[in-house]
């Protein structure tokens, strides 16, 4: 992981990786994340930045390795999965939250983007499916409920080699 990280860095900081930030730009060449969906929400989520630049530490990139590790348990993976997918950081998943969601995974403004009312009809069936106290949002321990129950959860992961 050392390696990794310090390979990332500009030749002239890869002495002193343990103390460097890995900028986004950086990390995003990653073969693991440049293809995902979700590769801002992973950035934002996993970084320690004080300027919110989504830059890593070494004990940040360690974080998301470690989460994204076969090793690592199904409840550590869907704690990690709902942060991702909230996108406003608000504790739960809202209707923009899920909809936000849809469009990373289905393309939005592409040729696979849902029409408005298939849009609607996924959401709703998203939260019929996983909103146990009917608030309108799904929280974590609902999250991890339904996730629970889904096998192939635990072994897919956006970083597994």
């Amino acid at each position: 992981a050392y390696k990794r990280f310090s390979e990332l860095l500009p030749r002239e900081q890869r002495e002193r990786a343990y103390s460097a930030r890995l900028p986004k730009s950086h990390i995003l060449t990653l073969p693991e994340l440049r293809a995902n969906p979700f590769q801002d929400r992973i950035c934002h989520v996993f970084s320690t930045s004080e300027t919110r630049d989504d830059s890593m530490s070494f004990e940040d990139f360690l974080d998301m390795l470690s989460v994204f590790s076969d090793s690592a348990t199904s409840d550590v993976k869907s704690y990690y999965a709902f942060r991702i997918f909230d996108f406003d950081d608000d504790g739960t998943l809202d209707r923009k939250d899920l909809e936000q969601l849809v469009n990373c995974l289905t393309g939005k403004g592409e040729e696979s983007g849902l029409s408005r009312a298939e849009m609607e009809q996924l959401i709703q069936n998203i939260l019929e499916e996983s909103d146990i106290d009917k608030d309108g949002t799904i929280n974590l321990s609902e999250f991890q409920h339904v996730v629970s129950r889904s096998p192939d959860f635990a072994r897919c992961g956006a970083l597994q080699r």
